[in-house]
């Protein structure tokens, strides 16, 4: 009885769980509108409080033509210095990570404008291969299995499955979060904070269409609909990935944190030279990225910046950091050379590049490597010589120059089993692709008879069908042989007696 009633109640929470998720996002709604469409009058004001509507109203207006002028093309004249706010300064255990609940709506301030037009023709849906439609409202009505992924500072993220199967990303704002919490209490007017809060949902989906990039998550649609009293509340529908989590990526191999950092490094050196401008990320955290398939892309635009910092002189060009500071010259123009550039290149340094890149890397690649870390801890590169050099460095992995020459002589002989493995006799080393073994990639059969020898425990090696994202092939190194079974899919090789 006692376990029934458990799994009643466990079912009960996982319905209501589920309810609360499709009553706040995907309530029946209209279809996107078509580009250009007016989005109707503003409801009337509503009270406000300190500061009053007409502020409210400034600060809609203000994020209002900052995605419209995203949606036309690059920064306009006259852009002010980036925001002072950074979501790193707040402090840990905010409301922000609370999961939302519908609000009560109030009345949008005067003089707010709407919504602007949405994207034009964007990124095809999950699984296609070419130019297709958005994803749309209509998508929304019958998914499975949604799960609440987290909050930050105005948005809330869930995990959704669609009725052909694949998982998606769902984004929308965080009825409980920071964002519109302070607004409320500052204006008193939920229905306008909410607009304000929405405009930076708007803003990022516009700029995941004009970035696209293997490295920019894509955005496969998005759904006006009415949610409780506010209408036209706004959800994005993304690729999903997994977040990024440091203390797991530091157990990996050396490969595939290198992967990591040259997709950081092709993804600074595309928003430099972006069709828009030259970008810049305000927050740069590890959580501001996922991972799809071993690549990292960026998933948080919010708080991105296109414009670059106006100047009088060089002491107007201050980069700060926790550790240090830059000065950069300020240009006959009277912009800062290059400012959106250094910041993202030493952000990446400080949270990834000083982490991920040298450790336990090749012998023969870590001078480069040590290089590229230090170049852009002191910033004496830009993102084109970054992106150079790791590309050099890919170069020198997948062909194999990186392996330091070696004679056969003392090496032991190994005996040659065809179609065979060991199941069993394992050891654990580190960096493994498998925790309870040792399993490593190689470039070649004398690479992984290199490694055999290097490891006193090891007498055989098996070689598997398997490649990584660099096409080698990975190895199981074994402790011994006493028990080899077939398997057409893998090759045993066995230390020879004597």
């Amino acid at each position: 009885m006692r376990r029934r009633r458990a799994a009643v109640a466990a079912g009960f929470c996982a319905s209501f769980l589920l309810g609360s998720v499709l009553n706040v996002l995907f309530a029946p709604g209209s279809e996107p509108p078509r580009p250009g469409q007016s989005p109707g009058p503003s409801p009337d004001p509503g009270p406000g409080r300190r500061g009053g509507r007409g502020e409210l109203a400034r600060q809609i207006r203000a994020r209002y033509e900052e995605v419209q002028r995203y949606s036309r093309g690059g920064p306009g004249p006259g852009a002010g210095r980036p925001e002072r706010r950074r979501l790193m300064d707040l402090a840990p255990g905010g409301p922000g990570l609370q999961r939302p609940r519908p609000p009560r709506a109030r009345p949008l301030p005067d003089g707010a404008p709407g919504w602007p037009p949405a994207p034009g023709p964007g990124s095809p849906g999950p699984g296609s291969s070419g130019p297709g439609p958005r994803l749309g409202c209509a998508a929304l009505r019958n998914v499975s299995g949604a799960q609440y992924v987290g909050s930050g500072y105005t948005k809330a993220v869930y995990r959704v499955r669609l009725p052909g199967g694949v998982a998606v990303a769902l984004k929308a704002v965080d009825f409980s979060g920071h964002d519109l919490g302070s607004c409320v209490r500052e204006f008193g007017a939920r229905r306008g904070c909410y607009r304000l809060a929405a405009h930076k949902l708007l803003k990022e989906m516009v700029l995941l269409e004009r970035l696209r990039h293997p490295n920019v998550l894509q955005l496969y649609g998005y759904c006006y609909q009415d949610s409780e009293d506010i209408p036209d509340t706004l959800t994005t529908i993304t690729e999903l990935g997994a977040p990024v989590e440091m203390i797991q990526l530091l157990q990996t191999s050396w490969e595939d944190r290198f992967r990591i950092c040259l997709s950081l490094g092709r993804l600074l050196h595309h928003l430099a030279h972006s069709p828009l401008g030259s970008v810049t990320l305000l927050d740069f955290r590890p959580r501001q990225f996922v991972l799809v398939d071993g690549e990292l892309k960026v998933t948080d635009l919010d708080d991105a910046r296109v414009e670059e910092t106006p100047c009088t002189g060089s002491a107007d060009c201050t980069l700060e950091f926790p550790a240090r500071n830059f000065t950069l010259p300020c240009s006959a123009q009277g912009w800062c050379e290059a400012m959106n550039e250094k910041r993202n290149l030493y952000n990446a340094y400080r949270f990834f590049f000083t982490y991920l890149l040298p450790h336990s890397a090749p012998p023969s690649l870590r001078p480069l490597l040590d290089s590229i870390v230090n170049a852009t801890g002191e910033l004496t590169w830009g993102v084109d010589e970054t992106l150079a050099q790791l590309e050099k460095v890919l170069h020198l992995y997948r062909s194999g120059q990186y392996l330091q020459n070696s004679t056969e002589a003392g090496r032991a002989e190994y005996q040659h089993l065809p179609g065979s493995t060991i199941p069993q006799e394992d050891y654990r080393c580190w960096p493994s692709y498998h925790h309870g073994s040792c399993l490593l990639s190689v470039f070649n059969l004398a690479e992984a008879v290199d490694i055999c020898e290097s490891h006193a425990q090891c007498q055989a090696f098996v070689v598997t069908n398997q490649t990584t994202w660099t096409g080698r092939q990975l190895v199981f190194f074994k402790t011994g042989w006493s028990h080899v079974v077939p398997d057409p899919s893998k090759t045993t090789y066995v230390r020879a007696s004597g």
